[in-house]
C-alpha cells in the first residue's frame, strides 16, 4: 500500500518570510496577549538582573576584597543570594504565566483545525493523504505550542538582553566593549545564511513525517490485508525506505544545527579571549582596576547564553514558520459553500416533487483535461414516495450520481431538485436533514453502537428510535454483543463482520425516517437468508420515503417501483424490471450476470 504523496508547497522556502508566516498565529495570541506580554516583561527582568552580577562583584572586588574587609564580602555574598533567587522566582512566574494561555491558543489552534476538516469538501480529502492532514494536527501544532512557550518570548528577551548588556560593557569599558562588537557583522551574516538553508530542510523534514504517518495508518487499518497476502516484509520495507529518508533529512538538520551552533560558540568566545588579553595589560599598566576587568568579563561570559542560543531559537523558529504554513495550508482552502445562494433562492420552484435529475454531467476537479466526463447528461425523475433502483456496469457512474444528491461532490452542470426545490439553494445541514445515505463500504466510529446509528437521527432521537432502526437492518446480534448497543465497535468496526458493519449503517440511514434516502448497494455483504429477511422490512420503510438504491442483485432491484439502466455516463432505460428485461439487452445481460453470481 504505498503512501499518497503529500500537496504540493504554495510556494519556495527561499521566498518565504519567517516573521509573516508567524504572525498569522497573532489572532490566537490577542487573547491572551496580556499574560503573554507580562510573561516577557518578567523574563526580561530576570534576564537583566543577572547584568547587575558583575557590578556587585567589581564592588566586591575594587572594594572589601581589595581593603580585606570580609563585612563587606559577606554583605555582597548575600546580594548576589539575593539577586539569584529573585532571578529564579521571575523565571518561575514567566513559566507559570505563559503555560495556561499557550496551551488554550494550541487547543484553539486544534479545535479550529479540525472544524475546517469536517467543513471541506470530499474532493479535497480525495486529494490530501490522511498521513499529512494527522501530522498537521499533531507535530505540527506542538511544534507551535513549544514555540510559543519558550523559543518566542525568548528571541525577543535575548535581544534586550544583549543591547542591555553591551550599554554595560560600552560603560564599563569602551575599548574593550568594541573588541565584543567585532563579532557582530559575521554572526549575522552566518545565521542569515543558516536560517535560509535550515528552513527548507524543516519544510521537508515535516512532509516526510506526514509520509511516514499516512504509511503507518494505511498498514494499521489494512493489517488483515497485511497479513492475509503475507506481504509484511514488502510492507516493513517499504516503510523502513520512508524512515530512512526521513532519518538522513533530520541528520541534516542536525548537521545544520551542529554547525551554527560552533560558528556562534567560536566567533564570541575568540573575542572573549581577544579582551581578556587586552584588558590583562591594561590591568598590568594600571589603566583599569582588576574590579573592572572582573565585572566586564563576567557581563561578557552572562551574555555567552542569549548569544550562543540564537542557533537554537532560529532553528525553532524556522520549524514553527513551516509548521504555521502546513497548517494554513489547511486553513486557507475553501470551505464547501453552505448553499442557501440567493440566486438559487429565488428561482422559480419546480412543479414536479420527488427526486429530480435534470442535465447532471459530473467530471472530477483532479481528472486529466481530455479524461472524458464521469456523468454525462443524465435526466432522471424518482417521483414522491417513489424506489427507484439504479443499475449498471461497473465504472458506469452509479456511485457518484448518488453522492451528488447530499452534495458530497458538486454536479459540473445541471441541477438536482428535491420536492422542485434545487439542491444549490438549500443550506447544507438542511439538505442533509432531508435525505440520509447508506454506502456501500459503511464507515463505523471508535463508538457505541447505539452512537454510531443514533448518528442519522435527531438529538431527540431515543431508544424507541434505535430498536426500530435495528429492526429494520435485522441487526438482532446487537443484542449478543457483551453491553448489547451500548458496546464500543472499535476503529473502523472491525470487531464486526462485513454484514453486521452494513446492517448498522443501513439501520443508522434508516434511523431518522428521512424524506430521501440514497442506498449504494446496502445488502451487498449479506448472506442470502438475512438479505430477504432486511429486504421484507425495508419494503416498510420504502413505502414512506422517496428512494434511490444502487443494485446489483435482482434480489434488491425487486424492491424498487421501476429502474434506471446507468450506461457510459447517461441513463439509458427507465422502466420496471420485467419491461427491461424485455427491452434491453445490456440490462437483461447484467441481471443475468448477477443472478449467476448470486448462485
Amino acid at each position: 500500500m504505498p503512501s499518497s504523496p503529500p500537496p504540493p508547497a504554495p510556494s519556495p522556502v527561499a521566498e518565504r518570510s519567517t516573521v509573516r508566516s508567524l504572525l498569522r498565529l497573532w489572532p490566537y495570541l490577542r487573547p491572551v496577549r496580556g499574560r503573554f506580554f507580562a510573561a516577557a516583561f518578567v523574563a526580561v527582568l530576570a534576564s537583566c538582573l543577572s547584568l547587575v552580577i558583575p557590578l556587585i562583584l567589581k564592588w566586591m572586588v575594587d572594594g572589601p576584597v581589595a581593603d580585606r574587609d570580609p563585612g563587606g564580602v559577606w554583605l555582597g555574598a548575600l546580594a548576589l543570594l539575593g539577586l539569584g533567587v529573585t532571578e529564579a522566582v521571575l523565571f518561575g512566574l514567566r513559566r507559570w504565566l505563559v503555560a495556561r494561555p499557550m496551551t488554550a491558543v494550541e487547543a484553539a489552534l486544534r479545535r479550529d483545525l479540525y472544524r475546517r476538516l469536517q467543513r471541506l469538501p470530499v474532493a479535497f480529502h480525495d486529494r490530501w493523504a490522511s498521513g499529512q492532514l494527522l501530522s498537521r494536527g499533531t507535530t505540527d501544532l506542538s511544534l507551535l505550542r513549544m514555540f510559543l512557550v519558550f523559543p518566542l518570548t525568548f528571541l525577543f528577551v535575548n535581544a534586550v538582553t544583549v543591547l542591555v548588556g553591551f550599554a554595560v560593557l560600552l560603560w564599563q569599558d569602551w575599548g574593550l566593549g568594541l573588541v565584543l562588537l567585532v563579532p557582530v557583522v559575521p554572526l549575522i551574516v552566518g545565521c542569515s545564511m543558516f536560517e535560509t538553508r535550515y528552513s527548507r530542510v524543516a519544510r521537508a523534514a515535516q512532509d516526510q513525517v506526514g509520509d511516514v504517518t499516512t504509511v503507518v495508518e494505511e498498514s494499521v487499518l489494512g493489517i488483515r490485508v497485511v497479513k492475509g497476502f503475507g506481504r509484511h516484509r514488502s510492507q516493513a520495507s517499504a516503510f523502513a525506505v520512508l524512515a530512512e529518508r526521513l532519518r538522513g533529512t533530520e541528520l541534516r538538520k542536525a548537521r545544520l544545527l551542529a554547525s551554527i551552533w560552533a560558528f556562534i560558540t567560536i566567533v564570541p568566545e575568540l573575542a572573549i579571549g581577544a579582551a581578556l588579553v587586552l584588558g590583562t595589560v591594561q590591568v598590568a599598566d594600571g589603566e583599569l582596576s582588576a574590579g573592572t576587568l572582573v565585572a566586564f568579563l563576567s557581563t561578557a561570559l552572562a551574555l555567552r547564553w542569549p548569544v550562543e542560543s540564537i542557533g537554537f531559537l532560529l532553528a525553532m523558529s524556522q520549524e514553527a514558520a513551516t509548521a504555521t504554513e502546513r497548517y494554513f495550508e489547511v486553513m486557507d482552502q475553501a470551505e464547501e459553500d453552505p448553499g442557501g445562494a440567493p440566486a438559487a433562492a429565488a428561482a422559480p420552484r419546480d412543479p414536479r416533487g420527488g427526486l429530480v435529475f435534470e442535465g447532471v454531467s459530473f467530471r472530477y476537479p483532479d481528472a486529466p483535461p481530455d479524461a472524458p466526463p464521469v456523468l454525462r447528461g443524465v435526466d432522471l425523475h424518482v417521483r414522491p414516495g417513489e424506489t427507484m433502483a439504479l443499475v449498471g456496469a461497473t465504472g458506469s457512474g452509479k456511485t457518484t450520481l448518488t453522492a451528488l444528491v447530499p452534495r458530497l461532490h458538486e454536479p459540473t452542470s445541471g441541477r438536482i431538485l428535491l420536492d422542485g426545490e434545487d439542491v444549490t439553494g438549500m443550506p447544507r445541514e438542511r439538505l442533509r436533514s432531508l435525505v440520509a445515505v447508506a454506502f456501500e463500504e459503511p464507515t463505523l466510529f471508535s463508538a457505541s453502537v447505539r452512537e454510531n446509528v443514533l448518528m442519522g437521527a435527531g438529538a431527540e432521537a431515543g431508544d424507541v428510535e434505535l430498536r426500530r432502526a435495528l429492526d429494520v437492518a435485522q441487526a438482532g446480534f446487537v443484542d449478543d454483543l457483551p453491553q448489547g448497543p451500548a458496546t464500543e465497535v472499535g476503529e473502523q468496526g472491525l470487531s464486526l463482520s462485513g454484514g453486521q458493519r452494513q446492517r448498522l449503517a443501513l439501520a443508522r440511514a434508516v434511523v431518522g425516517g428521512p424524506r430521501f434516502l440514497v442506498l449504494d448497494d446496502p445488502l451487498s455483504a449479506l448472506d442470502v437468508h438475512t438479505e430477504a429477511l432486511v429486504e421484507a422490512a425495508l419494503r416498510e420503510v420504502l413505502r414512506g420515503t422517496t428512494a434511490l438504491v444502487v443494485a446489483h442483485r435482482p434480489s434488491t432491484v425487486l424492491l424498487a417501483d421501476r429502474v434506471a439502466l446507468l450506461s457510459e455516463g447517461r441513463i439509458a432505460a427507465v422502466g420496471t424490471h420485467q419491461e427491461l428485461l424485455r427491452s434491453s439487452t445490456e440490462y437483461a445481460w447484467l441481471m443475468s450476470g448477477a443472478e449467476v453470481e448470486g448462485r
